[in-house]
């Protein structure tokens, strides 16, 4: 697994590139944004692990352009605590966010969980009927949805969270069941990244976002996909 790191702590760099190395992956290293974006560009890494207080870019603006060209599973890594920083990463097309202080256990397991769900094979054949509700058109084989016949191009965490909802259509996801798909069966328990995850679905799948026909939230309980 090649490993892109971004950051501008030199030391942290090199501790993460020998930690990792020992562990098989293939580790890149960039200590600012443009540099990343570069390298993000050139060098195709799997996954990206990103700090967000670069020298000369914030971190958020590094996702923004990421996903202009790319939708490599970005895993944001900052000292910064406050749940808006989380959002907004997350809002920007992040596919997780770890706090400094962490361990490299977790990292690992957050990579390996990030990765599986930007390369894991859909449960369906290759002759498995796309879904269709209203306009759209999820095609759960060739891991696609379609708005009104146009693709719609969403993060790795995105996909996962529809196909998902999509394989229940009708019935009711649990909150739960989600964070254990996306994230695997941790101790997470920030439920307001699923929120975060929702509203960008709706914005890119709904025809009225604020009154979403088909990506239904049950108070309380979870989710659930209305075809």
């Amino acid at each position: 697994m090649r490993v892109l790191i971004v950051d501008d702590d030199i030391q942290l760099l090199r501790a993460l590139r020998i930690n990792l190395t020992a562990r098989g992956y293939t580790v890149l290293t960039a200590a600012d944004g443009r540099t990343a974006l570069h390298a993000a560009a050139e060098l195709r890494p799997d996954v990206v692990v990103l700090d967000l207080g670069l020298p000369d870019l914030d971190g958020t603006e590094v996702i923004t352009e990421l996903r202009t060209f790319t939708q490599v599973p970005v895993i944001v890594l900052s000292a910064r605590t406050d749940s808006s920083d989380k959002v907004h990463a997350l809002d920007r097309g992040a596919d997780d966010y770890v706090t400094k202080p962490f361990g490299v256990v977790e990292l690992t397991a957050r990579l390996r969980a990030a990765v599986r769900r930007a390369t894991a094979t859909t449960a369906g054949g290759p002759d498995e009927e796309p879904l269709r509700a209203g306009e759209l058109t999820i095609d759960l084989a060739a891991k696609m949805v379609c708005r009104d016949g146009e693709q719609v191009r969403l993060t790795p965490t995105e996909w996962s969270i529809l196909e998902l909802l999509a394989r229940n259509h009708g019935k009711l996801v649990s909150r739960t069941q989600l964070l254990h798909h996306i994230w695997g069966p941790s101790e997470r328990k920030e439920t307001s990244y699923l929120r975060v995850y929702l509203g960008q679905l709706r914005h890119k799948l709904e025809a009225d976002p604020a009154r979403p026909r088909h990506l239904i939230t049950e108070a309380g309980m979870g989710y659930r996909f209305r075809v």
